[in-house]
């Protein structure tokens, strides 16, 4: 069991570590990835469950890549597993910035370099739509669904909202709304009073 269990925190230590070194782009860009490696891969996760991870991780302070990273170490192998996965993620991510950040003083003028991050801007955002469309194929299953999410798009485009506030109201009307359907549903399988029900 013991030799089991360290086998699984070293596999939990090197997905993320393979996680880290291909996520260019931060913590958006990487959840197609971390979605393919843990619930269609390694089968850790269902994929009902990794949305409300990325939920959950997004609704936090730091970087969604790194809670996303520990939530799922967790729910693998507890504590020692978010603790590994967390590693995994930040080691290749410390190694490259040292690295790049010597290089990037020395060649950031450079027209080659310049012309390269051009090309690499429109790749995250293709990375972070896909997630967007992936997550959402999950997550907004009815028109409620939908009118939060055209909600919140607006109100952050044309009101320059925070995301805390508008996590919240989300948090707030998903309540409001589940509770609401529960109580029409009891009330529609609630067997009526008829004369006998009363009558006793």
């Amino acid at each position: 069991m013991l030799k089991k269990n360290k086998n699984q925190l070293g596999e939990i230590y090197i997905t993320f570590f393979k996680l880290g070194c291909i996520g260019f782009g931060g913590g958006y860009s990487m959840i197609p990835l971390i979605e393919r490696e843990v619930v269609e891969e390694k089968k850790w996760v269902e994929k009902e469950k990794i949305v409300d991870i990325f939920a959950v991780a997004e609704s936090l302070p730091g970087a969604t890549a790194l809670n996303t990273s520990a939530f799922v170490g967790y729910s693998v192998a507890g504590i020692p597993g978010a603790i590994l996965a967390l590693l995994g993620n930040m080691t290749p991510s410390i190694i490259i910035v040292l690295t790049l950040s010597v290089l990037f003083v020395k060649f950031s003028t450079y027209t080659s370099v310049k012309a390269a991050f051009k090309g690499i801007y429109p790749v995250i955002i293709g990375l972070i739509s896909y997630a967007s469309y992936k997550i959402g194929k999950t997550a907004i299953k009815d028109k409620t669904g939908v009118i939060i999410m055209i909600i919140t798009l607006c109100c952050s485009l044309f009101l320059n909202m925070e995301p805390i506030p508008l996590i919240i109201f989300g948090a707030i009307f998903g309540i409001a709304i589940t509770t609401i359907r529960s109580r029409n549903l009891y009330k529609s399988h609630k067997p009526p009073l008829g004369k006998d029900s009363v009558n006793r």
